[in-house]
């Protein structure tokens, strides 16, 4: 699985820009086409090894990447009238391979650290966070078509 690529889902190449210095690693702008509003940012933490998820959101569009560490993360189209109804993309992302991932409303996803030391995730969301505009569902749950490998 993971050639698959969800409509609606977003991947793009960032740049990195260093010198002596350190780094400056762009993310998003507002003029982007992946911008959709802004409701907040926050980062995410990701122990090596630890899979997180499965999240969905009914209205918020995700703007995620990895400036620390590596991840995994797997997208699960469930929505009625898609034409991907039903597909898994699976995307491997982070500071050695940087890329922003975007997410339409209403796609599945869930996401594993897999660097040897913590990762972080920044995430741009086009809405603030509301505890009933999102759903959760356990690792294990069989309406999702996909099984980690722990």
């Amino acid at each position: 699985m993971g050639p698959e690529m969800i409509n609606g889902v977003k991947i793009k190449p960032l740049r990195k820009i260093p010198d002596e210095r350190g780094m400056v690693m762009h993310m998003l702008r507002s003029d982007s086409d992946t911008f959709a509003g802004f409701g907040e940012a926050y980062f995410s933490v990701v122990n090596s090894g630890v899979i997180k998820g499965w999240k969905y959101h009914k209205e918020v569009v995700q703007n995620m990447v990895a400036p620390v560490g590596m991840i995994k993360m797997v997208l699960f189209d469930s929505r009625e009238k898609s034409d991907t109804r039903g597909s898994i993309q699976e995307v491997e992302f982070g500071l050695e391979d940087y890329k922003l991932i975007t997410i339409p409303a209403r796609i599945w996803y869930s996401f594993k650290g897999i660097s040897e030391s913590p990762s972080i995730i920044a995430n741009i969301t086009s809405k603030p966070y509301s505890p009933v505009e999102s759903i959760t569902k356990q690792l294990g749950d069989y309406s999702i078509p996909y099984f980690w490998d722990n």
